[in-house]
């Protein structure tokens, strides 16, 4: 135990640092990010709709058949026009929700042609990744009618584990530069980290994260052999604090050693299974509702704005639960941090630095259902308790001169 520590007074003492303006502004995005989710549907379900009220798909699927009938070829015309079409229909909405309000709250400085060309890059990768996805469950459905989904879930399940695979090799490269950390106190100190936790030091690197924001984060990514953890510099924009920096290390450490890929990519299978049973029963109601005319069924590929459309709806309702799965992996994360690197000044202070886009005190509803991570003030009372439970090591500051940056 640490002697006169008061783990709850330390809590409202990292609190108190952030300005009434800085608190207002910081609910304020955190509470248009609701609005956002909700409005990001809406416009899912808008842009599907008007492509499947243009009869574009129908049409393109018929000429394609007419001239041979070549399912694989369908599915992908299909997929490319309509990805496309929504590219461009949602796109004011997205420039508006994930760029511009971005930068009005000072959470990027990405200027808008590099946003647009990032967004073109994904539009690639979306419809590479889409048609090797859909491409089997629309074989899946042709061929087993009655129990795709059942099939389908199985797929999915290596479909995602192969995305946790690659992710690192050839999807974030094409966003980020990542290089291993360069030599001094830092490099060091995430070493001795790894090697402690028996992961190679070659797999931890710096990216230029404030490319795309300024927001103070690390990230775990990959899997097996291709697992690697990563650090945006905005880590080290205002200097560099090794406390700071071997917390959030340790929190990233214990995503990898505790597998939290493997575990995620099972719990989202097993979300695909539920929406896959649902969107087997609903397609025909959601289809007629939406005047998806010659829609032959959902084997049909001219259909997958509907498809798209249940997608939306479904995951907006599921966000709790999508939520409640991440936030448990985040707070493992930040047991191990604790227990293995034990710097919880260092956490505190590195989290004081995220309270600007993610509200430090919601209420337990609202956080059980809105938030990914747990929040920055029960965060910070568990790094609070496990200082008072244990001795300071040697590069914690003593309990007085703990001034978070704010």
């Amino acid at each position: 135990m640490t002697p006169g520590f008061d783990p709850a007074a330390a809590t409202a003492a990292y609190l108190a640092t952030i300005s009434p303006a800085a608190h207002a502004k910081a609910l304020a995005y955190t509470h248009g990010g609701y609005w956002l989710l909700l409005w990001d549907a809406v416009a899912s379900v808008a842009a599907a709709w008007i492509v499947l009220r243009t009869g574009v798909l129908v049409r393109l699927r018929a000429r394609l058949e007419q001239r041979r009938p070549r399912p694989f070829l369908v599915v992908f015309a299909v997929l490319a026009v309509f990805l496309l079409a929504d590219f461009v229909l949602e796109l004011p909405w997205n420039a508006y929700a994930h760029w511009w309000r971005e930068r009005q709250y000072g959470m990027t400085s990405q200027a808008l042609g590099g946003w647009l060309t990032e967004q073109a890059v994904g539009l690639g990768v979306g419809l590479v990744m889409l048609t090797v996805l859909m491409e089997a469950l629309y074989l899946l459905i042709r061929r087993a009618p009655r129990s795709w989904w059942l099939w389908g879930t199985g797929v999915t399940a290596i479909f995602i584990l192969g995305v946790f695979v690659l992710q690192p090799l050839y999807i974030e490269p094409l966003y980020n530069t990542y290089r291993p950390a360069p030599p001094g106190p830092v490099r060091d100190a995430v070493v001795q980290i790894a090697v402690a936790s028996h992961i190679p030091p070659d797999k931890i690197y710096v990216y230029n994260g404030s490319k795309q924001s300024n927001r103070y984060t690390a990230n775990a990514a990959g899997l097996f052999g291709t697992a690697r953890i990563a650090m945006s510099d905005t880590m080290f924009r205002e200097g560099v604090d090794v406390a700071e920096v071997k917390a959030v290390v340790g929190h990233e450490v214990g995503h990898y050693v505790m597998q939290h890929a493997l575990r995620d990519s099972a719990l989202l299978a097993a979300l695909a299974l539920v929406g896959f049973v649902l969107t087997d029963r609903l397609f025909p109601w959601v289809a007629r509702v939406a005047g998806a005319q010659g829609v032959r069924g959902i084997a049909d590929p001219a259909g997958y704005p509907v498809l798209v459309i249940l997608v939306a709806v479904l995951g907006l309702l599921a966000t709790p639960l999508v939520n409640a799965i991440t936030r448990a992996a985040e707070s493992e994360a930040d047991t191990y941090s604790l227990q293995h690197v034990n710097e919880p000044d260092g956490f505190a202070r590195a989290l004081m630095k995220t309270v600007a886009y993610r509200a430090a005190t919601p209420g337990p509803l609202e956080e059980a259902i809105f938030y990914n991570h747990p929040s920055v003030g029960s965060r910070l009372r568990k790094a609070m308790d496990w200082k008072a439970a244990h001795p300071a090591p040697p590069s914690a500051p003593p309990a007085a001169s703990a001034a978070p940056a704010g």
